[in-house]
């Protein structure tokens, strides 16, 4: 029954492709199912790396290219993955899951450990902000709880 009122992707793929494009060549992985964000965040160890991927501005110009400034640091998550918002509904909604206090956001930027959220970027904290400063966030939660 839920099958037959799934709704349609807000954004065309030929939009949305090059966007998703530019996280998978750091290495996230691209994940669109809930079942594929259950498999990977339900096992509540190690750190993950959760991007919610949007077509906003903010995601273009501070949100995308700060975790690619990121992910270069010496300590980086044990996995990364990305779900997009207005694309990947189900997903998106299962990892939103895991943000427990959270309220939803596009973008949004968790670092998880051991299934408890210990980084969030949310809009808020993206938007109006440059990739540097995202960049800088994100790293000094990457050497506070990824070092190995």
């Amino acid at each position: 029954m839920a099958e037959m009122f799934r709704m349609a992707s807000q954004y065309p793929k030929d939009l949305t492709d090059p966007m998703r494009g530019e996280l998978v060549a750091l290495g996230i992985k691209d994940v669109s199912t809930p079942e594929g964000v259950d498999a990977i965040l339900g096992k509540k160890s190690g750190t993950v790396l959760v991007v919610v991927n949007s077509v906003c501005g903010c995601s273009a110009g501070s949100a995308r290219p700060g975790v690619g400034m990121a992910m270069k640091n010496s300590a980086t998550p044990d996995e990364a993955i990305t779900v997009f918002a207005g694309v990947d509904r189900e997903a998106v909604q299962a990892a939103r899951s895991y943000f427990e206090g959270y309220q939803p956001s596009s973008p949004q930027i968790a670092l998880l450990k051991d299934g408890a959220v210990v980084c969030m970027l949310e809009r808020m904290n993206i938007e109006g902000r440059t990739a540097e400063q995202v960049a800088q966030d994100l790293v000094r939660a990457f050497d506070k709880h990824c070092a190995k």
